[in-house]
């Protein structure tokens, strides 16, 4: 009776054991859509998605750009792969491709939702399209059939992307929309000309909302204050050009009172490409660092106005200033910084030009 008992026991047990099998749920890579980009925008409430999908056809890539809209952005994609033959998968979207206007509104319920749904990869790269969004992509996708990762090799490092673009991921945005002393600058880009994408400078967004922008040139800057290489950028002044192949940051940091003071030291090591008359290598480095010291200070006035810390500067004063008063940072006690930029140039090699 005994034995009896114990296979109707392991019976039932094997019978639920089934369902958690693991693969019944599964959905075939074959029968699923991974879409590289995509764009969202927002109108009168409605959200409006598009997506960027590559398809495999004998010897090309054939490129396919689906939309939908819906009251929420899940809600518009579960709408368009309702409509699709294959399941749509967001977790291997590589660029999110924000609306201007949506920006400037206000994005930041949206980033929440991101992390919260896990859809899509925290990863994955955030940018803002200055131009509307069927435009843009009406634009560039003849430029995307012969390579359907076009948009994403423009921010791939080993790819096409240059030390004026800013990157910046899900998590970053989603981190910066709860911190008191942290923003984000997000790349814009429009279609181009005569090149399938042009990159017009950075967003400055505070509190998940775009308040400023500033150009390529100053988010140069933005990436060596935050310690991103600028290895490979020409700088064109009135008496030579040079190649920055290196550079360096270091911060000092104080608080006299309630203002906070900070001296930043911006080290670049260079290579001379071509000189217009017969300039001496101090006067080359003075005019150097005279043009990105004026460059820097103009983009720290700007967005000191605006309130929004993209280099970070509060993350220097979180040891000195009382924790229940960091929630003032943006508004009491940043907007009193004394910030003193310094920049030091090392020519490393005059290259084949004769200089005194």
């Amino acid at each position: 009776m005994n034995l009896r008992k114990r296979i109707i026991k392991g019976l039932i047990v094997l019978t639920l054991a089934l369902p958690l099998s693991g693969c019944w749920d599964n959905i075939d890579i074959n029968h699923r859509v991974l879409p590289v980009v995509l764009g969202i925008s927002k109108s009168e409430g409605i959200f409006h998605v598009f997506l960027q999908i590559s398809e495999p056809v004998t010897d090309r890539i054939r490129i396919k750009i689906v939309s939908g809209s819906g009251r929420t952005i899940t809600h518009a994609i579960d709408r368009l792969s309702m409509n699709m033959e294959e399941h749509v998968d967001l977790l291997h979207v590589k660029i999110v491709l924000l609306d201007k206007q949506f920006a400037m509104e206000g994005m930041s319920e949206s980033i929440v939702d991101f992390m919260r749904a896990r859809d899509i990869s925290p990863k994955a790269l955030v940018a803002i399209c200055d131009e509307d969004l069927p435009s843009f992509f009406d634009k560039v996708k003849k430029g995307l059939e012969s390579q359907g990762t076009i948009l994403f090799d423009f921010f791939e490092k080993n790819a096409g992307w240059n030390p004026q673009i800013s990157l910046t991921r899900v998590w970053q945005v989603y981190r910066s929309i709860h911190s008191f002393t942290r923003d984000v600058a997000i790349p814009i880009v429009r279609s181009g000309k005569t090149t399938a994408i042009e990159h017009i400078g950075s967003a400055v967004i505070k509190n998940g909302r775009m308040v400023a922008r500033i150009s390529p040139s100053e988010t140069l800057l933005f990436n060596a204050f935050n310690g991103e290489s600028t290895q490979g950028s020409i700088e064109v002044m009135n008496h030579a050009s040079v190649l920055i192949t290196a550079n360096t940051m270091r911060n000092t940091s104080s608080m006299i009172g309630d203002t906070p003071y900070m001296k930043s030291t911006i080290r670049l090591k260079v290579v001379l490409l071509e000189t217009r008359g017969q300039p001496t290598n101090e006067m080359i480095r003075e005019e150097l660092d005279k043009l990105l010291t004026e460059r820097f200070n103009a983009m720290f006035g700007k967005i000191q106005a605006v309130k929004a810390d993209i280099l970070g500067l509060g993350q220097f004063y979180r040891h000195i200033i009382p924790r229940e008063s960091l929630a003032d940072w943006r508004e009491e006690y940043y907007p009193r910084l004394q910030l003193e930029m310094h920049i030091e140039t090392n020519i490393q090699n005059t290259g084949f030009l004769n200089t005194p």
